[in-house]
């Protein structure tokens, strides 16, 4: 540029010459493009690549959590965090990546280039430059806050509309929709307003930057027209092509500046983001690998297989100050089907829980097979149980993917090893492709099917095992839901069943076939149950009262029905006179 100045001043000079002269600002414009779509390129790859290992990072410790750990972050907040938070990272890494990287050489190149070439000029791109940085700080302390406040705002939003989802047939029975309607509104009004305080104030930014740009474009030609003035004839020309250089690196400089303020209206919300995220992976779950992965042997030098003994376990859950069980000690021998009943909150779930250590016990010892649940590896005690919850949980997929849930491994056509997870399958390379999944053992599935009794209403579906089952099982009914839990249990093959109030769903015929069979196909399983009915564990081997925690009875039917109040008042509750007399 100055020397195509020099030479449309300078008269004589060859039109070649300023051609050459442009020729070569051409192909640095052409190479600059180039190299900016390279880079724009390389930056995009970068932040999707990070943002889908942060993915699967933060997945693989949310798998890891157990219920202390889900109720401390909540639902809806672990869903913000694993999909708007990780955009906002990404974004910031693909604009910020490059502008922090491109703007500092920028700038320190261009104060390179017209370093000496006026002092007056320098000063007053310096006070450019300050002037900048001062409105970038001030707007910087007012929006940091808000973006805090967003991402809190936005995991709320996305409660209350899972909420409304989630809870849709009690919404509508209720006639609450003008309620959770309200309730909505609410919270996207508080969103709405702190987003639009962020824009508005980040919205500053942009005409201020072009405000003192366009300010010390006229200060440069200002002080340049004045220095001009007062110089000789000879240096009028130099001070003006100096002027005419100055000015375009003075903006180039500005612009520098201007790049890295857009890097400051990212990184806010990033900066909250990435907190959040770390927050999540650095939380250590509390309930631990063992090292363990095989249980203790008898005198004979046998294996123990299906034992399970707590000694006086006491528990409390980590946000209350009183126990929920206290001093419970039974064994449970191979085989052997061992029931606990008591009221709503006397925590015969708790207790059946601390087995495949969804929390661990306060005080005390819970064995499987003669060792300590805590110094097994989480994957050998759990390939151990079979577990069925209280509320069934269905994957979307397939009757068969639901039953044989939790399979080892299924093997690609190309030979590799991959998790099966609700009939998927993710390979080394982390494609998902159901076409390569090996099903599972129709004969097992039917087989597990047969001893939970849902043979019956699997057979009448379109393709039978094959069948599809919706998202969260909304396409079959509660007591359906229950027999294909239960049968996913079975299928398993385990040493321990775990049944927490499974029954309850199902009719009384039901219930006894289920149990019928399971006696039959089961023999070997330890089998706990937790019961509301007293039908359902008339006939169990131990029978354990628990009352606030306490067991306050432990023997067969017959005899609590003799020595246990408790107990006695249940099945006077639930039995005729008859009944209890047989």
């Amino acid at each position: 540029m100055a020397d195509i100045t020099r030479l449309v001043e300078t008269p004589g000079s060859e039109m070649h010459d300023v051609w050459v002269a442009g020729g070569k600002m051409l192909a640095v414009s052409l190479g600059a493009v180039i190299c900016m779509s390279l880079t724009g390129l390389i930056t995009a790859r970068v932040g999707a690549s990070f943002s889908q290992r942060l993915r699967s990072l933060e997945f693989a410790r949310v798998e890891s959590f157990g219920p202390a750990e889900m109720n401390r972050f909540s639902t809806a907040s672990l869903i913000t965090r694993s999909t708007n938070d990780i955009t906002q990272i990404q974004m910031f890494m693909t604009m910020g990546l490059m502008l922090l990287l491109q703007s500092p050489i920028m700038a320190v190149w261009a104060v390179f280039k017209i370093a000496g070439k006026g002092f007056e000029w320098t000063v007053a791109t310096g006070v450019a430059v300050v002037i900048l940085l001062a409105a970038v700080a001030v707007l910087m302390a007012m929006v940091m806050p808000k973006f805090k406040a967003m991402q809190a705002l936005t995991d709320n939003i996305n409660r209350v509309a899972r909420e409304n989802l989630t809870g849709l047939r009690v919404v509508r029975a209720y006639n609450a929709e003008r309620y959770q309607e309200r309730k909505f509104d609410h919270a996207n009004d508080e969103l709405t307003g702190t987003q639009l305080f962020t824009n508005r104030a980040m919205s500053v930014m942009m005409p201020l930057m072009n405000t003192v740009m366009n300010g010390l474009m006229l200060a440069v030609y200002w002080i340049g027209a004045y220095l001009i003035n007062a110089a000789g004839l000879m240096d009028k020309l130099t001070l003006f092509s100096n002027m005419v250089v100055f000015s375009s690196y003075s903006v180039q400089v500005i612009m520098s500046f201007l790049m890295m303020s857009m890097v400051f209206v990212l990184w806010p919300r990033a900066d909250v983001s990435a907190k959040r995220i770390l927050e999540v992976l650095d939380t250590k779950p509390t309930v631990t690998d063992g090292e363990r992965a095989e249980g203790d042997r008898d005198e004979a030098g046998n294996e123990l297989r299906g034992e399970v003994e707590f000694r006086d376990v006491s528990f409390t859950y980590p946000d209350s100050r009183e126990p929920m069980l206290e001093h419970v000690s039974f064994k449970a021998e191979r085989g052997q089907t061992v029931a606990f009943i008591g009221s709503t909150g006397s925590g015969k779930s708790t207790l059946v829980n601390l087995v495949p250590r969804f929390y661990d016990a306060t005080e005390g010892q819970v064995l499987v097979d003669g060792v300590d649940v805590r110094d097994y590896t989480l994957t050998s005690l759990r390939d151990r149980i079979g577990y069925v919850p209280q509320r069934s949980v269905m994957f979307k997929g397939t009757v068969a993917s639901n039953v044989a849930y939790g399979d080892k491994t299924a093997v690609t056509d190309s030979g590799n090893e991959s998790t099966l997870k609700t009939g998927n399958a993710v390979t080394d390379s982390g494609v998902v492709d159901a076409a390569d999944i090996s099903k599972p053992d129709e004969a097992g599935v039917k087989a597990a099917c047969d001893v939970a009794q849902a043979t019956e209403f699997v057979e009448k579906m379109p393709r039978g095992i094959d069948s599809d089952i919706a998202q969260g099982g909304s396409n079959v009914s509660g007591g359906q839901k229950q027999r294909l839990s239960i049968a996913r249990a079975v299928w398993r093959h385990p040493e321990i069943l775990v049944f927490d109030d499974s029954f309850s769903a199902l009719d009384f015929r039901t219930d006894r076939e289920v149990r019928d069979a399971l006696a039959r196909e089961c023999a070997d399983s330890t089998k706990l149950i937790v019961a509301q009915r007293i039908g359902t564990i008339m006939n169990a081997d131990q029978i354990i009262v628990l009352d606030d925690g306490r067991v306050v009875g432990h023997g067969t039917h017959r005899e609590l029905l003799e020595t246990c109040d408790v107990y006695r008042q249940i099945a006077e509750s639930q039995l005729s006179e008859s009944e209890l007399a047989a």
